[in-house]
């Protein structure tokens, strides 16, 4: 996603509950609350097309953390039959939705200033840092976002977050003889960002095996605004996914 919905903010935030209404409400600048509802929107639109509901019947929580099992682990549908994970991210300019049978983590970053890099690069895996050291300056903010949407969506797709040490796993660009092993079990793959590939980077972290796209698909608002408009009008909806 690219762009917000081509409808009026109003009907989006009707399809959110209401702990995404008042975390919407909380941001304080509008760019911020913009895409925030924009991606949940099309979250919810998503999922709904999958489980033939309503996007308002649509119920997800979090699953206990994986480190401490507090109430904020990876996100999880509520109904234990829907056989379907997901995951979210937005960046300013770029919002992206995974869907799958399998534990999934998808990323989206814009490419940081050079202060950014220069303060995370000590939390990283040793091995990431000597390359990133390596790569010409004018280079280094952007192959270190690449390297930064792998490190999210691999850590989303574990469900642990950053509260996983960034220096445990190495998720470098070198390939061949005398490089460390990537993390076992898992496929961590940049995606193409069409024409944004300079300002922005995107990953998606699945199983091994498991069909990656070289690039998301672009979302088309248009293919649900008819129904919503109805269904706004009508004042329909349905049950519980």
């Amino acid at each position: 996603m690219r762009r917000p919905p081509p409808w009026d903010e109003a009907l989006s935030l009707s399809l959110l509950d209401p702990a995404e209404r008042r975390r919407a409400r909380s941001f304080r600048r509008e760019p911020d609350r913009s895409r925030y509802v924009a991606a949940h929107t099309a979250l919810r639109l998503l999922l709904a097309a999958h489980l033939d509901c309503h996007p308002v019947d649509v119920l997800y929580g979090r699953e206990p953390c994986a480190r401490c099992g507090g109430p904020h682990g990876r996100p999880v549908l509520l109904d234990p039959e829907a056989g379907l994970c997901f995951s979210l991210s937005h960046a300013p300019g770029l919002s992206l939705v995974a869907i799958g049978r399998v534990p999934l983590g998808v990323d989206a970053e814009r490419v940081p200033g050079r202060r950014t890099v220069e303060a995370c690069l000590e939390r990283l895996h040793p091995e990431e840092r000597r390359e990133l050291l390596a790569v010409p300056e004018e280079e280094r903010s952007s192959r270190f976002c690449r390297l930064w949407a792998r490190k999210e969506a691999y850590l989303k797709a574990l469900g642990t977050g950053l509260g996983r040490g960034l220096e445990r796993d190495w998720l470098g660009d070198r390939a061949g003889p005398g490089t460390p092993a990537r993390p076992s079990g898992w496929t961590v793959r940049n995606l193409s960002c069409g024409p944004q590939n300079t300002t922005h980077a995107a990953a998606l972290a699945v199983p091994s095996g498991t069909p990656v796209p070289g690039a998301p698909y672009r979302l088309n608002w248009a293919a649900f605004q008819g129904d919503l408009q109805g269904r706004a009008v009508n004042g329909t909806g349905g049950g519980p996914c």
